[in-house]
């Protein structure tokens, strides 16, 4: 390696930054050079994580190195503001088509205000993977993965050729078309970089591959090295126009592993139980780190497993550093020979490889995890970081349904008894382990086995595989094993997110009567959200299982059934057949991996990712830079805050007059605020639909009605499990009802903000802890706001939601500590008032909330306005993130606030 004195042309005049030169094999590239910018042990005491943001900075905005140096490695206290520059954006369909029409929409308002739309375009990579709309309609059949993608085209043929739109007339945007895998094992196999080489003047510039993408579960590419995290899609719309994501300097916490995994103890088993630890020890918007010997000991695959579920432990990411197990997985997934020296040449020269011997970092904070101490789990009946034991599934069902045990009820549909507990659904699914060979193959074994002993899953159980990547059918093929898992009821029902984001589609037909006369259903699946209705509208009670126990549930068909004691069946002989009988050692799954995958496997579907069935290659779409809205469709319409957008910001910001719209309680999640599963047809949305001409078998999901703001108001908290405290028990019903602005009734929520509406009245929700935890739904913030919503005062707030409020307009404000939302004491008749929203600065912004109540006392309040940075104070200035994006293109600046 060999330096130069050029420099960047990044930032200010004042502020660049020398670059060097490094040679691999006789090629010479530019960087930016840690070493310069720190001395050696100063360096090595930075996270690995943080470096990557260091680089981000000093190569992107220099001028705001100083600050950020400074508090990385010299203070180690203080509020400091990081501008981080993705390289690239990612998104799914369902989180991608609202910002296509955002984008669409944008254009129109550009030009409305006298700029031009054509300037309206990504100014950064954007890969869009269509992967969250096909849902396990046919199940049990060969044929079921052809039909359920028949049926995704049949019904979203309109989505699809809004998406071709958007490929042909934004720059930039790329699509992975339906069929193809979810976002992240794409972004893990095809996608990620680890490094990515940018054209420069005449010698490219490295630096580390960093994105964001709008899922929460982003982080799964922290596996390999990548720094990447989920935003909303209000905050991905910025950065792919140039805005930078400006994010308050993290807490790294470091956790230390230890040891080795025993035998039988799979990656899920790992990953919920770092889920419940890490929960519980509390890392919200952390950066967490893993180091120590025990990272070793971790394959690439189940260090994927960890980091896919670090929003479920609250973390922004979940970073390993690139090492020799990275570099492995690089050339089994095909990357070149060439790129795969460019990256550990590069990873090295800027200290960002781990090594056996490297000294550990200095954390914030550590969290020890002896992997020794990991045992078989599965996690539920509500959340993902409920850890059991096994042995604790059965105890936990009955503490959730409220009651004892039910004996077997004999049933003719089935021609057996069905047990209380019963497993309505059982699916392999989700990136989180189908990105896993071990898994997949242990689960094809115990399959296997099953088949040969003369086992099937039972009945009423809706079995189905949907992996993340054509890649796993491949090797499982290769191994015999895709035959054996569709003997027992596991045939390929599509690749896609599937039943893990709510697509599980119906039950089979005799559960969903059982379900409606009030039986309790339960659903087990290898994904990583099992929120009460998410999995399925008829199943409030779900577990997160490893791939092999999803099998051996569908075996024993309830959760009730004690795998240690009770044998799953009896072989051909009449013998019985233990858990333990079936499922393989680590030895034989290692063995049979390394006789299937093979990375010629990877390179072909890496080759052809991007090709489209007949359906995809088929469909129309119109040209032009301004997209043709259509007012009679049910997909795609014009969003109404990009509708009549004045050319300045507002000068006055207040909340006056204010009426309580919802009281809530403790983790409301995105799915309860805006749900992603199938619309029924007797609800505001359905019949909406219906109304429309739309046959009910064709109403969908909400989640492939995103673009339709139409519907989506109408599916706002309407998940079975809201329940809103200021009514009565008796009146709260299924979803969210709320009372009108006379007291006169109880309407559902949509109906009852519709007249705090038309009498002029400004709306807020008051809740508990963790508000808008789960998806990063940027329609969770978007329904709030056009319901009426002011401001959410809670308790506290995920990271992504509090962003998409702010994206939004909507003033996201928290109770001091100490303070509950049950000091309010509010009964539905108050009037409120917020003072302190006209001097925003980023920080806990003081203001005052003032309760008058209907016997004319009153009360004050203080809270916490939370904006983390400059950029989000302007985003709240300008009424949200897309009238600052509308009056940035406009021909004069009228944009005070910059």
């Amino acid at each position: 390696m060999t330096e130069n004195s050029g420099e960047t042309m990044t930032g200010s005049e004042e502020a660049r930054v020398e670059t060097s030169v490094l040679a691999v094999a006789g090629r010479e590239y530019r960087y930016v050079p840690l070493r310069r910018l720190l001395a050696e042990d100063e360096l090595r005491a930075i996270p690995y994580s943080v470096r990557i943001l260091l680089e981000n900075v000093a190569r992107r905005a220099p001028e705001a190195l100083p600050a950020v140096l400074d508090r990385a490695t010299r203070t180690g206290a203080g509020e400091c503001e990081v501008p981080f520059h993705p390289n690239r954006i990612m998104l799914h369909d369902t989180t991608c088509l609202p910002t296509l029409a955002d984008f669409a929409a944008l254009r129109d308002t550009v030009a409305e205000l006298g700029g031009d739309p054509a300037a309206v375009n990504p100014v950064i990579d954007a890969d869009l993977t269509v992967d969250h709309s096909v849902i396990a309609e046919e199940y049990g059949t060969p044929t079921a993965l052809k039909r359920n993608l028949d049926i995704d085209f049949e019904r979203n043929r309109e989505r699809y050729e809004f998406i071709r739109w958007a490929e042909r007339s934004l720059r930039g945007f790329r699509v992975v078309p339906p069929g193809k895998g979810i976002i992240h094992q794409v972004n893990m196999e095809t996608l990620a970089r680890v490094v990515w080489e940018a054209p420069g003047d005449g010698t490219p510039m490295l630096h580390p591959d960093a994105l964001v993408a709008t899922d929460s579960h982003t982080p799964m590419v922290n596996a390999i090295g990548v720094l990447g995290w989920g935003v909303g899609g209000l905050q991905a719309q910025a950065a792919l126009l140039g805005e930078p994501l400006l994010l308050a300097f993290p807490e790294v916490v470091g956790v230390h592993v230890s040891g080795r995994l025993r035998e039988g103890v799979t990656a899920t088993d790992l990953a919920l139980t770092l889920t419940e630890l890490l929960r519980e020890r509390g890392v919200v918007d952390a950066f967490v780190e893993f180091f120590g010997e025990g990272v070793g000991h971790l394959s690439w695959a189940e260090r994927a497993a960890v980091a896919n579920m670090a929003p479920e432990y609250g973390a922004t990411c979940a970073f390993f550093p690139y090492d020799d197990e990275v570099a492995g997985y690089l050339r089994l997934t095909g990357r070149s020979a060439g790129h795969r020296a460019v990256v550990d040449a590069y990873l090295s020269a800027q200290g960002l490889k781990r090594t056996p011997r490297g000294p550990a970092p200095r954390y914030g904070r550590t969290v020890d995890l002896d992997l020794a101490s990991v045992e078989p789990c599965v996690a539920g009946p509500h959340r993902p970081d409920q850890r059991l034991p096994l042995s604790g599934v059965p105890g936990s069902f009955t503490a959730a349904a409220g009651r004892p045990a039910r004996p077997p009820a004999a049933d003719p549909a089935f021609g057996a008894a069905v047990p209380d507990g019963a497993v309505a659904i059982a699916a392999i699914t989700s990136c989180t382990n189908t990105a896993n060979p071990a898994l997949m193959v242990q689960a094809g074994m115990l399959a296997r086995k099953a088949r040969e002993l003369g086992l099937t899953a039972r009945p009423w159980v809706k079995a189905s595989l949907s992996p993340g990547s054509r890649v796993v059918t491949r090797y499982l093929e290769a191994a015999g094993l895709l035959g054996p898992l569709e003997e027992i009821g596991f045939h390929t029902v599509g690749f896609g997110c599937m039943t893990c984001i709510g697509n599980s589609g119906p039950l089979h037909p005799r559960m969903e009567e059982l379900a409606a006369a009030g039986a309790d259903a339960v659903a087990v699946l290898s994904g990583n959200r099992n929120f009460p209705g998410r999995v399925n509208p008829a199943i409030s009670l779900a577990y997160l299982a490893s791939p092999p126990l999803v099998v051996a549930y569908a075996l024993a068909g309830s959760v009730l059934h004690d795998f240690a004691t009770e044998p799953l069946g009896r072989d051909t002989r009449g013998e019985p057949v233990h858990l333990k009988d079936l499922w393989p050692g680590d030895g034989e799954v290692a063995a049979q991996v390394a006789a299937a995958v093979t990375s010629g496997m990877f390179r072909e579907n890496n080759a052809a990712i991007r090709e489209g069935t007949r359906h995809w290659t088929e469909l129309a779409s119109q040209r032009g830079v301004r997209f043709t809205w259509d007012p009679r469709s049910t997909y795609i319409r014009r969003p109404p805050y990009l509708t009549g957008v004045e050319p300045r910001p507002p000068r006055h910001r207040r909340i006056d007059r204010a009426r309580v719209l919802l009281v809530l309680g403790d983790n409301i999640t995105t799915d309860h605020i805006s749900p992603a599963g199938a619309i029924p047809r007797d609800s505001p949305a359905g019949r909406h639909l219906q109304d429309a001409g739309t046959p009910p078998r064709h109403l969908n999901q909400y989640s492939t009605r995103r673009s339709n703001h139409e519907v989506m108001l109408r599916g706002a908290f309407t998940n079975p499990a809201v329940a809103n405290l200021l009514l009565p028990p008796g009146s709260r019903g299924r979803g969210g009802h709320a009372y009108t602005a006379d007291g006169a009734r109880v309407a559902p929520v949509y109906e009852a903000a519709r007249t705090y509406r038309d009498a002029g009245l400004d709306l807020v929700v008051v809740a508990g802890r963790n508000y808008g935890a789960g998806s990063s739904r940027d329609w969770a913030a978007k329904a709030q706001a056009l319901l009426g919503v002011r401001a959410v005062i809670a308790e506290s707030f995920e990271r992504i939601h509090r962003a998409n409020l702010v994206g939004m307009g909507v003033y996201p404000l928290e109770f001091p500590a100490g303070r509950r939302a049950g000091d309010l004491a509010l009964r539905g008749d108050e009037t409120l008032s917020i003072e302190g929203l006209d001097d925003l600065r980023p920080g806990a912004n003081t203001a005052v909330l003032r309760v008058r109540r209907a016997d004319g006392t009153a009360a004050e309040f203080p809270l916490r306005l939370r904006l983390d940075s400059r950029h989000e104070v302007a985003y709240l200035r300008h009424g949200g993130t897309m009238p600052y994006v509308a009056r940035r293109f406009l021909p004069e600046r009228t944009n005070a606030d910059g």
